[in-house]
């Protein structure tokens, strides 16, 4: 992996694989369009290290594929992951992972290069199984204020399938739990970053419901370690990256 491609990679969980990718030695490209990834950070990598480069692009528009040339490896990590950020801006989400992974998909395509997509656990939607495993096809809304964020990761995942049954595409399926640690928006809106905005507010710990919900709760640099994993294997998913605890 000479050259990756990282969209979204502004984003928290973005800005983590693109350092560890290059603490790998690998150069790395960030594309991100800075809706709800964040510039001063992306920025501030790129200051200082020679090896990140930066392009401020909205992936739902077509990728130049002249001036991606050098690129080995398409991580897509393009979409905003919050549910405040993503019912603010539904229709973008929407087109970010439908046309996103339409135009990063071509690209992979006519570069000839594997291609990851980030999904999500979201996709099993309130799921009637618990703990969810891959092969389960979930129970998800199409019409609610969450479904913008679901379907569209699951438009997603059938793309790569698509493109690798059409066109012999490598790509490869990630289902992403609940991952915290540093970079972590403290507004994300998610159960661990509330927990921690508030203790830092000497705020109460407050339990949505009567407590008997469960998460799948991840560290960060368990879920990057994950990522690349599937990344260098020959495995393509789908395949859940979280906790079992």
């Amino acid at each position: 992996m000479s050259n990756a491609l990282i969209a979204g990679g502004a984003g928290f969980l973005g800005l983590n694989l693109a350092k560890a990718i290059r603490r790998q030695g690998h150069q790395v490209t960030i594309i991100d369009n800075f809706v709800t990834g964040s510039k001063a950070e992306a920025e501030k990598l790129i200051a200082n290290d020679d090896g990140v480069t930066l392009v401020r692009h909205d992936v739902s528009i077509p990728l130049p594929t002249d001036q991606f040339l050098d690129i080995s490896f398409i991580y897509n990590f393009a979409c905003p992951a919050s549910p405040p950020q993503y019912q603010r801006f539904p229709l973008r989400t929407l087109k970010t992972s439908i046309l996103g992974s339409i135009n990063l998909l071509d690209l992979a395509d006519n570069l000839k290069i594997p291609y990851l997509f980030a999904s999500t656990s979201e996709i099993y939607g309130d799921p009637l199984v618990s703990p969810q495993h891959e092969n389960y096809w979930g129970n998800v809304n199409p019409i609610g204020i969450r479904s913008c964020y679901d379907e569209g990761k699951r438009v997603g995942e059938a793309l790569v399938m698509d493109y690798g049954r059409e066109r012999n595409l490598n790509g490869k399926i990630c289902r992403i739990f609940n991952t915290f640690g540093p970079g972590m928006d403290l507004n994300d809106g998610r159960v661990m970053s509330n927990y921690i905005r508030n203790a830092l507010q000497g705020l109460p710990l407050e339990v949505n419901g009567d407590g008997s919900q469960t998460r799948s709760f991840c560290y960060v640099d368990d879920l990057i370690e994950g990522v690349m994993s599937l990344a260098s294997s020959e495995f393509t998913g789908p395949i859940n990256l979280g906790n079992t605890e």
